[in-house]
């Protein structure tokens, strides 16, 4: 419920504009303030973590004293600090946060990654884009083929020479690829590496194209990896099936398609709170 404001100075019959109460929000019946909270952090986020407080007034949509006041309770809380330039960027107590958070997904996306284990009877891998790297963040190895991967949780690979890096590339620009293996080189970890940008770049037009990425012993010697992006989600993820090249067949690769994507809709789906 909108209230209207008492009259002000005492005359009779004087009104101010009605206000919205802080705190109430009739889109979805929850908390304005911490929506508007969690906007402002979002799109500091998708500024590259600095923004000005006029622009992002205007990309919020909201006055610039009620910017101000929810910034200055974010400086307070730690989520968000001042930097000398006046500008504001995102805070340090977000880390412990996002770190927690990483954990987590592996864990959301186990259950999924099981069944696509038992479905396929290879090792399963979940991988998220780290600044310049892939980080892997789950793993389920099939039980009737154990064989010990180079992919265990918390190590961190390359895109390049990774199908869940191809596989996280193939949605990324093409001029920010570039960029990013113009910063990590291009190393070959075994002979059959890709170490061309060129070379890379048409690899990744048939990932595209295909609908998955392939990992061709690029990595590890004698390994094949099948990969396809996790869609729509706030950070970049990829799932991935990984086994010995004498059983990971061209067919087999290609019947292994159809339930990585669905796999990777269901975790998508289960990060965004709802049951696939």
């Amino acid at each position: 419920m909108i209230r209207k404001a008492s009259p002000v100075g005492g005359e009779k019959g004087a009104r101010v504009a009605p206000t919205e109460p802080e705190g109430v929000t009739a889109r979805t019946g929850g908390v304005q303030s911490l929506e508007r909270a969690f906007g402002i952090l979002e799109r500091m986020a998708d500024a590259g973590g600095v923004i000005g407080l006029s622009q992002l007034a205007t990309e919020a949509n909201l006055p610039l004293p009620t910017i101000h006041r929810l910034v200055r309770t974010l400086v307070d809380l730690g989520y968000v600090r001042q930097e000398a330039s006046r500008q504001y960027s995102l805070g340090p107590r977000l880390i412990r946060l996002g770190e927690t958070t990483s954990r987590m997904i592996g864990r959301w996306a186990r259950p999924h990654m099981e069944r696509l284990a038992r479905e396929l009877g290879e090792s399963v891998n979940l991988a998220m884009l780290d600044g310049d790297q892939v980080v892997y963040v789950g793993q389920v190895m099939a039980s009737q083929n154990s064989m010990r991967m180079f992919t265990e949780v918390g190590r961190h690979a390359l895109l390049h020479s990774t199908g869940v890096g191809k596989a996280i590339m193939s949605g990324i620009d093409p001029d920010e690829v570039r960029a990013l293996l113009a910063r990590t080189g291009m190393p070959a970890r075994t002979e059959h590496t890709i170490t061309s940008p060129d070379d890379l770049a048409a690899e990744l037009e048939r990932t595209r194209e295909r609908g998955y990425a392939l990992d061709e012993g690029e990595e590890e010697v004698g390994v094949r990896c099948v990969a396809v992006a996790v869609p729509d989600t706030p950070q970049r993820l990829a799932l991935s099936l990984s086994g010995p090249l004498p059983r990971m067949t061209d067919d087999f690769v290609a019947q292994a398609a159809g339930p990585l994507h669905r796999a990777a809709r269901a975790i998508s789906m289960e990060m965004h709170g709802a049951r696939p």
